[in-house]
């Protein structure tokens, strides 16, 4: 259970605080029709979505080791 709730914290919720809100923070204060746009937003979703699949990766062996927890 310590691991399955070490992984969801860390691995989701860590994740999304320190890497993903930053991002999407700064892709606010981008200026759509600025002439570095186009760049900052491929460099922004190669970076988000690296993110995200860690997250997603992280939570479902979150869920795996909690669920192996309950039937042990």
């Amino acid at each position: 259970m310590l691991a399955g709730a070490a992984l969801y914290i860390v691995g989701t919720i860590g994740v999304t605080i320190a890497c993903n809100v930053p991002l999407n923070n700064r892709l606010a204060t981008l200026y759509p029709q600025g002439a570095d746009a186009a760049c900052r937003w491929e460099e922004y979703v190669a970076k988000w979505t690296a993110w995200n699949h860690l997250r997603a990766a992280a939570s479902l062996a979150a869920a795996a080791a909690l669920t192996i927890a309950l039937q042990v």
